[in-house]
């Protein structure tokens, strides 16, 4: 397959500052803000862990590696299992050598996704999402097709039964995450996922945790509202979103790619 798309970034530092009191970004993004392109089919997006020493030193690493490895290893309409992996080794490797020797280590989120003859291929760790919607002509006909399940502490409680996923949205521990990318770590593994059912007007969505604050950001009720026809046009959406997220105290960064069309070459 092949795709037209329709490419949209936000990359904002909230209400974060760091300790000299500037604001502060360890979101980072491929494309960049300034390179943003509708041929471009390759999205990372990459969360450098909050509370640990040089998260941006970190999302960036792996942000820029992973592309560049992508970019220039791989065929420009095929993506393999294989592929993702060497990719994910230049990274660690990338990652080794930034190490400081901190008492916490420096560690990103990877939220990923290829769009490939064969669909778009999905790899994440950590508690950054990638959301495929699919619109209708009202919030309550759009349907989020697949979400990535958080890498976090909080979601393990839930599927235990030791937390609600209300208690959770508001738990101390929320921000706590169980697989990321850290250097001289085990080299965890993502979550893989490959999406072959994607139809023109679908919208793919890669956002970091700080987008979420609100719980019905958080819970999907706000992207099926914007995602909806009822919101006409992308730059509108657009908007919107940055609108809903202004005042999030957190850093946040996203991703929307918008499938205008799918030729199926096969």
């Amino acid at each position: 397959m092949k795709y037209a798309l329709k490419v949209y970034g936000i990359l904002e530092v909230g209400k974060r500052t760091d300790e000299q009191g500037h604001p502060h970004q360890e979101d980072c993004i491929y494309p960049s803000m300034e390179q943003l392109s509708d041929k471009e089919r390759l999205f990372i997006l990459c969360d450098g862990m909050g509370g640990h020493d040089s998260g941006e030193v970190a999302s960036s690493t792996v942000c820029q590696t992973m592309s560049n490895y992508i970019v220039h290893h791989t065929a420009t309409n095929t993506f393999s299992t294989s592929d993702l992996q060497q990719a994910l080794t230049a990274a660690f490797d990338a990652l080794d050598t930034q190490d400081t020797s901190a008492a916490k280590k420096m560690g990103t989120t990877l939220a990923l996704l290829k769009l490939h003859k064969e669909g778009g291929t999905i790899a994440h760790m950590g508690d950054s999402r990638v959301y495929h919607i699919r619109p209708g002509k009202s919030e309550m006909d759009t349907s989020i097709l697949f979400v990535t399940e958080d890498h976090s502490l909080v979601n393990c409680l839930v599927k235990i039964g030791e937390l609600t996923k209300e208690e959770a949205r508001h738990s101390k521990q929320k921000n706590i995450i169980t697989r990321a990318m850290q250097p001289h770590s085990d080299r965890p593994k993502p979550d893989i996922t490959l999406i072959t059912d994607i139809r023109p007007d679908d919208y793919f969505v890669l956002c970091s945790d700080g987008m979420l604050e609100q719980d019905e950001m958080e819970d999907g009720t706000v992207l099926k509202r914007i995602f909806s026809k009822c919101v006409p046009t992308d730059e509108e959406k657009v908007a919107i979103l940055k609108g809903a997220t202004a005042e999030n105290n957190d850093n946040h960064s996203a991703l929307i790619i918008h499938i205008t069309a799918v030729i199926d070459e096969r």
